[in-house]
């Protein structure tokens, strides 16, 4: 794995616990103020007491599920740079990261592969970056989840 691939890595990963840390601290804060309105007893503070139980659950299952991809994703493509698949094959900017023309112009050879082969996690994991290479997100998400569905039903 590349240098910058690795640091960006780690970046992404402190980046996330620290923000999974704030969400937490908010949580704890958000979850004694409902607690305290339902406490009062009167029947608007109640409502918004049990807003800000309900709002901070769908918050940490939104984290959760985020978090997992992160994991997930990231082991998948661990997996993948231990067989030596994930050099894509186009060429990189001194940050590390692909030329986005280049993954433009080189896409259809990723697309093909899926369609050669659709119960593949590596040639989705492989789409996946090739989407992200190109700039788009979401489908690279899309691409990702994919390929994390199709290694979780081969195990």
């Amino acid at each position: 794995m590349s240098t910058a691939r690795s640091r960006r890595g780690l970046t992404a990963k402190t980046g996330a616990l620290i923000m999974a840390a704030l969400l937490a601290l908010y949580l704890v804060l958000i979850g004694w103020r409902a607690v305290q309105f339902v406490g009062t007893g009167e029947p608007v503070a109640i409502v918004i007491g049990v807003a800000l139980i309900v709002l901070p659950i769908i918050a940490a299952w939104a984290l959760w599920r985020e978090l997992a991809f992160g994991i997930r994703s990231q082991e998948l493509i661990r997996r993948l740079d231990e067989e030596g698949g994930t050099d894509l094959g186009l060429p990189l900017r001194p940050s590390g990261r692909a030329e986005r023309d280049a993954a433009d112009a080189e896409f259809g050879r990723f697309k093909a592969d899926v369609e050669a082969d659709e119960d593949s996690w590596r040639a989705w994991l492989r789409l996946g970056l090739a989407y992200d290479a190109a700039g788009d997100r979401r489908r690279a998400r899309q691409a990702v989840r994919t390929a994390i569905e199709l290694d979780r039903r081969q195990r």
